[in-house]
């Protein structure tokens, strides 16, 4: 197995003063194997092991997060990719909210070969942000041949136990978007009914589109409704369309967090 590790000697300053400098190693990565399937996909995972007090972001992250990029390019007989991401934490720092992770992410990746007959070999690239006092970005290597006959890796399995739950485990009984156009975009107005996830809860809009930028929504219960506001604006700054079956609400509550997947008209 291959661990990558990155020294970092460098930082950005948007979080603390440009002079701030970090040094050392404070993030490695490694690739852990689960085995095969019965379906015939390999189940695999990112581990991104942190320094004390380290973090590194979801997938949406937030305010001023950088959100996790892979390159699988050079692996050979990888078909589809399938991530699944672990419920992430919230943080405030200096007034920014970002959402990721704290000390360690295991990062569950199912991967069909091309050639069911031929073994998988993993070798790429993931670029990510890591946060302490300051935040900078960071690239690590990986590269693996995955093990067909790995039994079931229990680190896997409770990353897997960690991800939220879907519209129907949450008893969703209705997802709607209203969007409205603005003079930098588009405003998402989502209305989930659902029972609470726990406390204060947060929604996180996702547009579907790469290009496309959702700001942090304004969040509020009203009875058994959610209400979540957010603009999405597109990074070229041109005219665009937002496909209501693209757009992805993920609420993070005290208790559990839920995965809604495509909202009707509102």
């Amino acid at each position: 197995m291959t661990v990558s590790a990155v020294a970092l000697t460098f930082a950005l300053g948007f979080v603390a003063p440009a002079s701030a400098q970090v040094t050392g190693t404070v993030a490695e990565l490694d690739i852990l194997d689960g085995g095969r399937t019965t379906q015939g996909t390999y189940m695999t995972a990112v581990r991104v092991t942190l320094d004390d007090g380290w973090k590194t972001y979801w997938r949406a992250p937030g305010d001023a997060g950088i959100p996790p990029h892979f390159d699988w390019n050079s692996s050979d007989n990888v078909g589809n990719v399938s991530i699944t991401w672990p419920t992430p934490e919230v943080f405030v720092q200096n007034g920014l909210q970002s959402i990721g992770y704290e000390d360690q992410l295991v990062l569950p990746v199912e991967i069909t070969p091309k050639n069911p007959s031929q073994p998988v070999h993993l070798k790429g690239t993931m670029d990510l942000g890591v946060c302490k006092e300051v935040c900078i970005p960071a690239q690590l290597d990986f590269d693996h041949k995955l093990n067909a006959d790995a039994g079931r890796n229990p680190a896997i399995a409770a990353a897997l136990a960690q991800r939220p739950y879907s519209a129907k485990e949450a008893r969703v009984a209705q997802a709607s978007c209203r969007l409205t156009p603005t003079s930098d975009g588009m405003q998402i107005e989502a209305r989930v009914t659902m029972p609470s996830a726990g406390g204060q809860e947060l929604a996180v809009i996702e547009p579907g589109n790469p290009t496309l930028w959702a700001s942090q929504p304004d969040t509020e219960r009203q009875g058994d409704t959610l209400v979540a506001t957010s603009e999405v604006i597109s990074a070229s700054g041109a005219p665009f369309a937002l496909e209501r079956s693209e757009i992805r609400i993920t609420v993070l509550g005290a208790n559990h967090a839920v995965d809604i997947k495509g909202c009707s008209a509102g």
